[in-house]
Formats: C-alpha cells, sequence, structure tokens
C-alpha cells in the first residue's frame, strides 16, 4: 500500500507530500470546478511528477449532479467527467472517482437503470485509457453509498470499483464500518485517510487518524485481509486542524499511519 494526500497538484502541494515523505497526490476536482483549468495545468504537474518522483494516486469530482430531476442526463457533467477520466490517463493515474445523483421524479427502477446504464457508459469509456472507475461512499449528491446499493451496482457491473471512507459509514450511515470493509473490501479501488469523532449521533470534528474513534488497527486488518495494495490518502478534512495545526496533523498522520504500511 502506498500513502498519500488530497492537495492541490501545485508546487506547494508537492512539495508538502515530498516534506512527509508521500508517494502520491490524489487531485480532487470537485464541483465547481472547471476541467477545462485543470486540462490546462498538465504539463506544469507533469514536470513537478518528474521533479519530485510523486505520482497521482487518483483524480476525483464530488458533489456533482449527472442526472436533471426528472432523469436526463446532464451533458456538460458527463463531457466533464469524460475529460478528467483523459487527464487522469495521461498523468498516470489509474482511479477515477465519482458518484451518482439520485433523480427525484424518476422511481427507484428508473433510478436504477438510469444509473447503470451511467456507469457502464463511463467504464466503457475509461478502460482502454487504463481508468478504473470507482463510485465514493460519501452522499455528496451521490446515492450508492452502502451495502443496499453495491449489491445492485457492484453486483452488476463487475468491473467498478469503490472508493471507501469509513467516516462516511460512521457520521452519516449505520456506523458499521467495519462490517462493511469485511464484505466489500475486495471491491476497494482508493481508500481515504481521514478520522472522525461522532458522539450520540452528532458529528464533532474529522482529526488526524490516530486521535479519533477509527479503530485504524482493525481497518488496516482486514484490508490487507482482502490484499488491498492500492492507495491510503490522507484527506485533511477538520476546521480544527487547520492554519496553524495543518501541518502537524498531516505530520501526526503520516507517522501514525505509517507503522501500519508494510
Amino acid at each position: 500500500m502506498k500513502l498519500g494526500i488530497i492537495i492541490d497538484p501545485d508546487r506547494h502541494g508537492f512539495e508538502t507530500a515530498a516534506k512527509y515523505g508521500l508517494s502520491f497526490i490524489e487531485i480532487c476536482h470537485n464541483v465547481g470546478r472547471d476541467p477545462d483549468a485543470l486540462l490546462d495545468e498538465l504539463p506544469s504537474i507533469k514536470t513537478l511528477c518528474a521533479e519530485t518522483g510523486i505520482g497521482i494516486g487518483s483524480v476525483g469530482r464530488w458533489g456533482t449532479l449527472k442526472f436533471e430531476d426528472d432523469g436526463a442526463v446532464i451533458e456538460e457533467e458527463l463531457k466533464a467527467s469524460r475529460a478528467l477520466i483523459d487527464a487522469a490517463s495521461d498523468l498516470g493515474s489509474r482511479v477515477f472517482n465519482t458518484g451518482v445523483n439520485y433523480a427525484g421524479r424518476l422511481t427507484k427502477y428508473e433510478n436504477i437503470v438510469r444509473t447503470m446504464d451511467y456507469l457502464d457508459g463511463l467504464m466503457r469509456y475509461a478502460e482502454p485509457k487504463g481508468v478504473k472507475i470507482a463510485v465514493y461512499n460519501c452522499r455528496w449528491n451521490n446515492y450508492i453509498v452502502s451495502p443496499a446499493e453495491w449489491e445492485i451496482f457492484h453486483g452488476h457491473l463487475g468491473g467498478l470499483g469503490l472508493k471507501y471512507d469509513a467516516s462516511h459509514c460512521i457520521n452519516d450511515g449505520s456506523g458499521d464500518y467495519l462490517g462493511e470493509m469485511r464484505d466489500w473490501g475486495g471491491r476497494f479501488t482508493h481508500v481515504h485517510i481521514k478520522g472522525t469523532v461522532n458522539i450520540g449521533g452528532q458529528h464533532i470534528d474529522d482529526p488526524p487518524a490516530g486521535i479519533d474513534q477509527i479503530d485504524w488497527g482493525a481497518f488496516m486488518g482486514i484490508l490487507y485481509r482482502h490484499g488491498y495494495d492500492g492507495c491510503l490518502s490522507i484527506e485533511p478534512h477538520s476546521g480544527t486542524w487547520s492554519g496553524r495545526l495543518a501541518e502537524p496533523g498531516i505530520a501526526f498522520t503520516v507517522q501514525y499511519m505509517s507503522k501500519f504500511i508494510l
């Protein structure tokens, strides 16, 4: 397994990753950001990769709507996803992370059919480019977030990957993240490392891994049990651990998680 971080793919981002001995940067080009902006940056990103020896672990797009409420495909966003898949391929990233929203005016069956077709189309587009599509378990304009949906979509689409983050299960779901990992870890394509503290159903904070409530030893043990050999991507996500605490938080996470990587 390799340890990396979600950070802007500019010189500061690469220098930060290099400073802490990380292997890769994850690019999250989320809702509201023009894909063309990333495409314009590809030459400079590739130069920074070559200079630092740091790769691109994945490219992703969170929070965008893929369907209108009536189920119509948003062609501009489909074009954006394809452009980012192209970018991932050009940068040597093997994973593109995405989600699919629920169209409110369609029935559940209609949503499943539309989503299945949409993901199948992305997979067909990405496969010859050496990129695997992974659906994130975050609920940000995405409804494929738990075993009930995974049994449908991952059960039918054999090549569909799963981007996993235990904090989403704890904060928004059943909290049985170890059970989810036990049953579905074999489909994990990309993994986020983000601590969380949730008390009485209330989200408190997302501190660095190791000073939160996730059992990271068991977490890593299950990944090893499934033979996971992909990226572990640190996600700095806490308002508390920002400013003067930002880099100490990164340093703590790197030191803590590194002891599990054999």
